[in-house]
């Protein structure tokens, strides 16, 4: 009875402590916010190129870079970019939108074969820019492929503040992962539960669950988060090479060889787009004689 009775107390001490973890979340979110403003206007006053915060250096200090202007490429143009990306920008005066479409359509041609450059040319848009959500979100994603995991979870968070959308939470909770914190990336997968996440956003999001489960030396638990109506061989989803292949890595790394090549060898029959090495894998696997 006295565990019953005890039960409000312990949850309403849980969400005290969650209303002062956001409220000192948002205080920092805020002060960051006017560092970089005010990093920004010294930059500027001097006629220099502005100064874009990157993440995190020893301590707690924030690491601005110069934000140079990196040459666009020719087939950079504006009409490229998503119609809501457009509409975004439209808030700008018309000169600075186009500057800032420009970079932001350099950053997606290059985002995939030139992660750096695509990054130089975010970080750029986003020195002109940082009060546009959609700028932050393309600075976030250049970030992340480039393999700068600080600075991608920032401008994500940003963007995600600014739009009040689900955000890209599979790639914050992989930030997570990147900087060694996995319960983080974990907490993040809880936190979308009942969120209106897209279809493969939500199978992204297990899979990073899962890897982080695996981070923690979780194997068993890492197969369980993978495991759901879509973990089935006779689906042809969009998502469902990925999928399966994630969970036959994970039943691998848990010792459950037969069961890995299994799923491998339905990883590479869903994956018309040869994007994984499933097939070698199950060779690899299988016992030679």
């Amino acid at each position: 009875m006295g565990a019953v009775e005890a039960a409000p107390a312990v949850a309403e001490e849980s969400v005290t402590a969650d209303a002062e973890d956001d409220a000192v979340e948002a205080d920092a979110d805020e002060a960051d916010e006017a560092e970089a403003a005010e990093a920004e206007a010294d930059v500027e006053a001097e006629g220099e190129e502005p100064a874009v915060a990157v993440g995190e250096g020893d301590g707690d200090e924030r690491v601005f870079v110069r934000a140079r202007t990196p040459e666009l490429p020719e087939d950079a143009d504006i009409s490229i970019l998503d119609p809501e990306v457009k509409q975004e920008l439209r808030g700008l005066p018309k000169g600075l939108a186009e500057i800032v479409g420009r970079h932001l359509a350099a950053a997606g041609m290059l985002i995939d074969s030139e992660p750096e450059s695509a990054l130089e040319h975010a970080r750029y848009a986003r020195s002109k820019a940082a009060r546009v959500a959609v700028v932050r979100e393309a600075a976030g994603l250049a970030a992340y492929h480039a393999g700068e995991w600080a600075e991608a979870l920032s401008e994500l968070r940003a963007a995600r503040r600014m739009s009040h959308g689900t955000g890209h939470l599979a790639v914050m909770a992989d930030c997570e992962r990147a900087l060694g914190r996995p319960e983080r990336a974990i907490e993040l997968a809880r936190e979308a539960q009942g969120a209106a996440l897209s279809p493969d956003e939500a199978v992204e999001l297990r899979i990073v669950a899962a890897g982080a489960r695996r981070d923690m030396g979780q194997l068993d638990a890492a197969v369980v988060a993978l495991q759901g109506d879509d973990l089935d061989e006779k689906r042809r989803d969009p998502w469902s090479a990925r999928l399966f292949y994630a969970y036959a890595d994970n039943l691998e790394a848990a010792g459950r060889t037969e069961e890995a090549v299994k799923w491998f060898l339905n990883a590479a029959q869903a994956d018309d787009d040869n994007e994984t090495d499933a097939a070698e894998r199950a060779f690899d696997l299988s016992p030679q004689d």
